[in-house]
């Protein structure tokens, strides 16, 4: 291919105008226009020596038809590259042409494909994102189920979350679900810690090892066993709970107590001193010198130290337990599964009138309703150290009394809604039910004496303290 110099005139597109194609402005460059357009005398190298040559054809006759100029402005100049007619071009040169065109449309498919490509992963990842989101809502909706099954049963609770992998047979795994507690109805909680079945007791022994005592005194360290579930109302129960509490109290704590029996018996003394200072139904408030004759010599046979005492005395008295409560949901559960339900006729406290009451046993509790479809009780009465007896009753036949036999004269610790709608205090001394047959009030006493607890605490202290005195 020839070299036209800077200085030949070209026909611009087929124009007979003519132009001095390559040749840069003299005004843009800074130099002096001899030096520009041929060297200091106006000729010479000048413009050749730093501007792009144009193409011509093969004969040197010139380049017809020029298409493009594209700036290339090194230090300011103006070069301009001028492109050929591909008609005018050599059977090489239009080869070498096709190729570079070949080559261009290859590169062309293939930043297609790679778009497409980065596409398709984008998709990928959507829909991943899409599924995972799909996967945990399902997850988090069968857990909320599984939640639920547990406030109503424990047991199939814990099994529906072991069958849908939501929860590992694993007993750490379980006691893990249960102190992080998370949806679950505290008392549920503890009805499944105090089960005898072998998984949960050892789930129980996990559960209280997740709890840390160190540094604690027994009371803040009671505060945060004592909030993590509801303790059942069994003995039995509240023996096995309370002996795990007391051994892990004192691993963590080498040295506060002789023995974890001396921390068993003050762990309950400490219990029943609660409720004595913060029961609104217990007048005779303890002072501290009965709480101190209350644990002479548990230390295997030693007392504790006064002042250890007064820390705990005084702890207690400046702030209650916080017991969990039963939230509003759990009136659900408690009536769910009732020991027993139906119509009894109960006579009243202060109009001795007979009234029909749907009446609903369960959780050591008799609940009576005016209608089975209401919400509400309007009166609960705790069957706690209460005994009960078939009567006779010249108004109504098939009759039961409930009453307190070691408290006789004194009204029975039950509650009512009255006219208002407001909780009040009942007025009942015993409460005498009226059943349909004979078969059904048997029926009914049956269940009530079944559901009837006396208050643990002091024969669990007593055993323990007698176990205390033997070794001395």
């Amino acid at each position: 291919m020839q070299r036209i110099p800077t200085t030949q005139t070209l026909p611009v597109l087929g124009s007979t105008a003519t132009s001095r194609a390559c040749a840069p402005d003299p005004s843009k460059t800074g130099l002096p226009p001899q030096a520009v357009l041929g060297g200091a005398n106006g000729k010479g190298p000048g413009v050749s020596e730093v501007t792009q040559p144009c193409l011509s054809s093969p004969s040197g006759s010139g380049v017809s038809g020029l298409r493009e100029r594209r700036p290339l402005s090194p230090r300011g100049f103006r070069m301009d590259l001028c492109h050929p007619d591909p008609g005018e071009l050599s059977s090489g040169e239009a080869e070498e042409l096709q190729r570079i065109k070949w080559h261009r449309k290859q590169l062309l498919e293939d930043i297609q494909k790679l778009k497409d490509e980065i596409a398709d992963v984008f998709a990928q990842i959507d829909c991943f994102e899409t599924a995972e989101e799909s996967r945990m809502a399902q997850r988090e909706k069968e857990l909320c189920i599984g939640r639920k099954k547990f406030n109503m049963d424990p047991m199939k609770g814990i099994q529906y979350l072991i069958e849908h992998k939501l929860l590992t047979p694993n007993v750490q795994d379980i006691a893990q679900f249960l102190y992080k507690g998370e949806g679950l109805n505290k008392t549920a909680i503890g009805t499944y810690l105090g089960e005898r079945d072998p998984i949960n007791l050892q789930v129980l022994q996990a559960f209280v090892d997740c709890h840390e005592f160190a540094n604690l005194n027994l009371v803040q360290a009671l505060r945060q066993f004592l909030w993590s579930f509801r303790l059942p109302g069994e003995a039995q129960k509240i023996d096995r709970m309370m002996e795990t509490f007391a051994s892990r109290y004192c691993l963590c704590n080498p040295g506060v107590f002789q023995s974890t029996d001396t921390c068993y018996v003050l762990s309950f003394s400490i219990i029943m001193l609660n409720t004595s200072l913060h029961n609104p139904n217990v007048r005779d408030r303890p002072p501290f010198e009965r709480f101190v004759s209350m644990n002479r010599g548990i230390n295997d046979g030693s007392d504790l130290p006064e002042e250890q005492l007064r820390n705990l005395f005084d702890s207690i008295k400046s702030e209650p337990f916080s017991i969990p409560e039963d939230d509003g949901n759990d009136l659900t559960h408690t009536f769910f599964k009732p020991d027993r339900e139906g119509w009894l006729l109960k006579l009243g406290g202060r109009v001795k009138t007979w009234k029909r009451r749907w009446f609903i046993l369960t959780d050591s509790c008799l609940y009576y309703f005016e209608f089975t479809t209401d919400k509400e009780p309007r009166g609960i009465i705790p069957l706690e150290n209460l005994s009960v007896q078939k009567v006779d009753d010249p108004k109504k036949p098939f009759c039961l009394e409930l009453c307190n036999p070691s408290c006789r004269g004194q009204k029975i610790k039950a509650c009512k809604t009255d006219g208002d709608g407001k909780v009040v205090e009942g007025k009942h001394e015993s409460y005498r039910i009226s059943a349909s047959s004979a078969e059904e009030r048997d029926q009914w006493i049956e269940a009530i004496r079944a559901s009837i607890t006396r208050v643990p605490f002091y024969d669990l202290v007593s055993a323990r303290k007698k176990k205390i005195a033997s070794k001395q």
